[in-house]
């Protein structure tokens, strides 16, 4: 039914382990809704752009129907070089000229639609910018106005998987007492499905399992995230801090739409994308073309390894909270908890 999607990789070589494993503790979870994918979390629409230039032809994305004209001309200069103000855009045929002056105008209210071709020229009327740039190379106030990626923080109460999941799902809503009810859901599926979810699977029995998930002191990883893909209908990925790498839950199931979270070892937050305009909301549902966003988050990743913000979940020490035994890495965590029941561990 719900079985455990494939899991690809998107940077960096496949680590031993993933997040969560058959029953690897993975830090804070909340609870999604007991339904299909939530539908009006966002009036705006997905839009996907090519744009060609003199240099070749490139994909915009993560835009939208409401997208506002100087987000996309602040996309194309960090592309193509040629500055907001000395930019020439057309579109259709014979090209017409796209009325640029109005920077908040949204792109719903220009005469084009989303998988439309648009011609970059530079105004030769307007003073040329000095030199070509790309968006790391651009002037700041280039790149300052290009949308980036950024993490939100979740309540780490063993519970972070779930609140996590669901912010990205409901657009950026933080509800932490989702929990109960997305360990509920998943729960259901499990027990709906004996024969896929047996104890080779699991790494207990399927009744056993269902108990285990619906305590609100066990954490979500692998298994959980595969069900919630496939139950929201949307690819999941996950950047790994320690690694650099993504996997991806749902990736070969054609899902439209794509969230991330983000994983240090035992704790995962949503990702999302900023806006310059602060009108303009953060973006938490992605297009599943939207490889730029893949990118991002490993450039996120990679940022956070480097300022060493991961745990190393085979040497950090642990202590059972029932019986205060002092462990070191989810190996011994895992083999503490077969023999007497205890999965209720803290960091030291």
């Amino acid at each position: 039914m719900f079985g455990p999607a494939k899991g690809g990789h998107f940077g960096a070589h496949p680590a031993a382990g993933f997040p969560g494993g058959v029953s690897h503790p993975a830090a804070g979870t909340k609870t999604g809704p007991a339904g299909a994918w939530p539908v009006g979390c966002r009036t705006d629409t997905m839009w996907r752009l090519r744009c060609k230039a003199k240099d070749g032809t490139h994909v915009l994305q993560g835009l939208s129907n409401r997208t506002r004209v100087r987000e996309l001309q602040c996309q194309i200069a960090a592309i193509t070089g040629i500055a907001p103000g000395g930019q020439r855009i057309l579109v259709g045929f014979p090209p017409e000229c796209l009325d640029l002056s109005d920077g908040d105008t949204v792109l719903e209210d220009l005469p084009i639609q989303s998988g439309d071709m648009l011609i970059v020229e530079e105004d030769q009327t307007k003073p040329k910018t000095s030199t070509a740039f790309t968006i790391h190379g651009a002037p700041s106030y280039v790149r300052d106005a290009v949308p980036v990626l950024s993490r939100t923080v979740v309540p780490a109460d063993n519970s972070c998987l779930f609140t996590s999941v669901y912010y990205v799902v409901e657009g950026g809503v933080l509800n932490p007492a989702c929990a109960p009810e997305m360990r509920r859901l998943i729960a259901q599926i499990v027990a709906s499905d004996t024969d896929f979810y047996s104890e080779a699977i699991l790494g207990k029995t399927n009744q056993e399992y269902c108990d285990w998930i619906k305590r609100d002191d066990t954490w979500g990883g692998a298994i959980e995230i595969s069900i919630l893909s496939k139950f929201y209908q949307c690819e999941i990925c996950v950047v790994d801090t320690q690694t650099v790498r993504i996997d991806r839950f749902g990736e070969d199931a054609g899902y439209t739409k794509r969230v991330l979270l983000i994983y240090d070892g035992i704790h995962y937050d949503p990702l999302q994308r900023n806006f310059p305009d602060p009108d303009t909301p953060p973006l938490t549902i992605f297009s599943s073309n939207d490889d730029i966003v893949l990118v991002q988050a490993l450039e996120l990743a990679d940022e956070a390894r480097r300022r060493r913000q991961f745990t190393d979940v085979n040497r950090f020490t642990l202590r059972c909270m029932i019986c205060q035994k002092g462990l070191i890495g989810q190996a011994e965590a895992r083999e503490h908890a077969k023999e007497t029941g205890h999965t209720n561990f803290g960091e030291v």
